[in-house]
């Protein structure tokens, strides 16, 4: 199956879904670092640098998935919060994609802050165009028209091109992903195809990982750190434990634990030693302060953050035990996304560490991609089976 990327960054949903099993036909991206990452790790010559306005559409052959990660400054809660009214809201450009092409599917991925109060109608727009692609605005209406529009759709005549769509807020850390990074995820199926969506089910917890920490111990014996050198627990871990142990008795919980930034590190040298290691690079100047405490390596790192100006922030550092602190090298942020050790990230540190913190974590952008291609699959398989006895007919 074939799939467009759009708005592609470094790549971090485009290597999911290759590792997937799908094929790109194409990476649209106007930022030159991420395409220079992009020509690194993928097929250079299917690497379009430049605006999406830009890219022909037309150009392309059949595409079954289109994919990508509209900018997400319009609705991040450290931006300006201006959705529509801001000039990057790349979604308008999502639709035009899927109305042109009627892709099978798509998937976007997008900040938190979408789904906050105040941008309710703006996304229930972006929901509703998403499933009608092909209902367009009348001449000079505004979103808000065109929004009235389609909520009233059932009583007015539609018959282009429908999707139905799904979202869900899914925090990357029940994946398996060894960070919390909470991200709004939007599939859509064209209705046509009859296909029942479902996400993933969640593999991983934090249960698992308090239990293996506190209760059974096993988290500690298994990295071999002795008691003089754990994380102290907090009154409010103590008091998770307590209501852990009383939910749970004598059972352990199901699915596996969260996976931590010292799991994620294993086998990863201190990047002061001599290592070889292209993108381990020990940067200085690592400190905290209120609000700014780093990323505790016994526990999920905190998201991580591309930072004004491409300088990372507290969420970019490592905190051990005593209390000291250091960067993320761009290997160990890659991990953290995990990103595969020997993908090729461009640019100086500030700039390898924006991109990584704008991706999509590869893991999570694989499981779902694994997911559509198993739904898609079967779909297929209906509709030739379909095909067939009609001809016998």
């Amino acid at each position: 199956m074939k799939s467009l990327e759009i708005f592609s960054g470094a790549g971090g949903l485009a290597k999911g879904l290759e590792l997937a099993g799908f094929q790109h036909s194409a990476f649209v991206e106007f930022n030159k670092h991420a395409c220079s990452s992009l020509y690194e790790n993928f097929d250079a010559g299917k690497v379009f640098f430049g605006d999406i306005k830009d890219f022909d559409l037309d150009a392309l052959g059949d595409v079954d998935v289109v994919a990508g990660g509209p900018p997400c400054q319009p609705f991040s809660l450290g931006g300006k919060h201006r959705a529509d009214q801001d000039s990057r809201d790349m979604f308008p450009y999502a639709i035009r994609a899927i109305e042109q092409l009627t892709p099978k599917a798509f998937i976007f991925e997008n900040v938190k802050g979408l789904l906050r109060a105040s941008f309710a109608d703006y996304f229930e727009y972006i929901i509703l165009r998403l499933t009608y692609p092909g209902f367009i605005a009348k001449h000079d209406a505004d979103w808000k028209d065109h929004l009235s529009d389609l909520r009233s759709i059932g009583q007015l005549t539609y018959a282009g091109t429908k999707y139905d769509v799904s979202f869900k807020l899914i925090n990357a850390a029940n994946y398996g992903v060894p960070q919390t990074r909470e991200r709004v995820v939007i599939v859509g199926i064209r209705a046509d195809l009859e296909v029942s969506w479902s996400f993933p089910e969640e593999t991983h917890s934090e249960d698992r990982l308090l239990w293996e920490m506190y209760v059974s111990g096993e988290y500690w014996e298994r990295h071999n750190v002795p008691k003089s050198k754990r994380s102290p627990i907090t009154e409010l871990l103590q008091e998770k434990v307590i209501r852990l142990k009383d939910k749970y008795g004598m059972f352990e919980p199901e699915c596996v634990p969260w996976r931590t930034v010292r799991d994620a590190l294993q086998g990863i040298p201190d990047p002061e030693t001599q290592h070889g290691i292209e993108d381990h690079v020990f940067h200085d100047g690592a400190r905290t302060y209120p609000g700014h405490t780093g990323s505790d390596i016994d526990w999920p790192a905190k998201t991580i953050k591309a930072g004004g100006h491409g300088v990372p922030g507290g969420e970019n550092m490592i905190r051990y035990p005593d209390g000291g602190v250091r960067y993320f090298t761009v290997c160990e942020a890659k991990r953290i996304q995990t990103f595969p050790d020997n993908f090729v990230i461009k640019g100086a540190w500030g700039e390898a560490m924006r991109q990584i913190g704008n991706a999509v974590p590869v893991l999570l952008g694989e499981m779902i991609g694994r997911e559509l291609a198993s739904q898609l699959i079967v779909c297929n398989e209906s509709i030739d089976a379909r095909q067939a006895n009609r001809a016998r007919l």
